[in-house]
């Protein structure tokens, strides 16, 4: 982490805009799950010691595709982050012009804001440098903490940068540290678990990890594609049959590295009340019936693999853990990985659906780290540059 962060920086009396990443899902106008609010919350506070003139705070919501839609707007954010803070919190209703920049001004000294949802303009995905200079008016100096969205080069995470001088905040730093020292110098054994359902957007981390990790255990519907790519039968399941080749490929240079399920539980529908019944894998998925889950031998196969591992890094679930039927392969491994964290392995949960399958599993805290970007924490186990981290200022 050669980028310097707010500890390198004097706040005192600077307008302060930070980028969260404030993503959460609102159900009937209400925040649903507040994870992505708690974990900016060390950020914030941080900041708040320093005594700035003013926290002002911008973030994306869903996808309202570029126009002003109430259903994605960051209001429902305010009034549980004040009741976090402990401190009153005001709200703008536009993210730039004279809205925001009224609202930053009437705010008290010390006093936080946060903005209306940037993706409310069209341009902010496309690093519209106009919003981007719009936003940097807001503030002297500006922290990018959202690492969800550091793989975006928007007008919120990277064109701001050139008008403002720019660090990280605690948790894009905290994100940066532990994937980074995983990925490029692992305690080893070091293995890499890898899930979900298509090989096609995990076939350059598959290629990356192979050339960093000691093992890579495959689960979830990628393992589908492998599998027909040995020829054996796999019934209605998902299988990508553009990605075959590749698939191919990948097992022809991996050789024993790559370690594949050896049994599974299969469906007669895609239905937590379809029946079910474990298989052999070399058996091959009869016509009508579909692979969803990895089973029993398989989680044995791994747990025995994993035992020695002193880091572990795990992207996608092992089956369709949505479904409970579908959920014991997914929830099993997170087991496992609380017990080798236990043993003082690092274990690391790269975001997305594997940090919501190790909250469902109750073991979120017994694991090193359960990062807060699916999609960014994939580029960096593809070895990519993230645009959002890269354009902060170096030490």
């Amino acid at each position: 982490m050669n980028k310097k962060t707010i500890r390198d920086v004097d706040l005192k009396g600077k307008r302060v805009l930070v980028r969260v990443d404030f993503n959460v899902p609102i159900q009937n106008g209400e925040v649903a799950d507040d994870t992505r609010i708690v974990a900016a919350l060390p950020t914030l506070r941080a900041i708040l010691d320093q005594k700035p003139r003013a926290l002002i705070l911008m973030s994306h919501l869903g996808r309202p595709k570029g126009e002003r839609n109430p259903e994605f707007s960051l209001k429902p954010v305010v009034p549980i982050l004040a009741e976090k803070l402990g401190i009153d919190v005001a709200f703008a209703d536009d993210c730039i012009g004279e809205v925001a920049e009224k609202a930053v001004a009437d705010l008290p000294d010390g006093g936080v804001l946060v903005l209306e949802n940037t993706r409310f303009y069209a341009g902010e995905t496309k690093n519209d440098l106009e919003i981007a200079e719009k936003l940097a008016k807001l503030g002297d100096i500006y922290v990018n903490d959202a690492f969800g969205s550091a793989h975006r080069a928007h007008s919120s995470t990277e064109g701001v940068t050139r008008y403002l001088p720019a660090v990280a905040g605690l948790l894009m730093e905290k994100e940066i540290e532990f994937l980074g020292n995983a990925l490029d110098n692992p305690k080893r054994p070091f293995a890499a678990i890898l899930g979900g359902a298509k090989i096609s957007g995990k076939i350059e981390v598959t290629e990356n990890l192979l050339d960093k990790a000691d093992m890579v255990l495959i689960g979830g519907g990628m393992a589908n594609t492998f599998f027909a790519a040995q020829g054996i039968a796999m019934g209605d399941s998902l299988v990508e049959a553009e990605s075959i080749d590749t698939a191919k490929a990948i097992l022809a240079k991996a050789g024993d590295k790559l370690i594949l399920p050896v049994d599974g539980v299969i469906a007669d529908a895609f239905d937590a009340a379809a029946n079910t019944k474990t298989i052999k894998v070399a058996d091959g998925v009869p016509d009508g019936w579909r692979l969803l889950d990895i089973g029993e031998e398989t989680v044995k196969l791994y747990s025995d693999k994993l035992s020695d591992a002193m880091t572990i890094a795990w992207n996608g679930p092992m089956g369709v853990f949505e479904m409970a039927p579908f959920a014991k392969g997914t929830f099993a491994v997170a087991e496992v990985l609380a017990e080798r964290t236990a043993a003082g392995a690092l274990t690391i949960i790269g975001g997305g659906d594997s940090a919501s399958a190790i909250n469902q599993a109750g073991l979120a805290d017994k694991v090193t780290h359960v990062s807060t970007g699916g999609g960014a924490s994939l580029e960096m186990m593809e070895g990519k540059v993230l645009p959002g981290l890269a354009a902060l200022n170096d030490k």
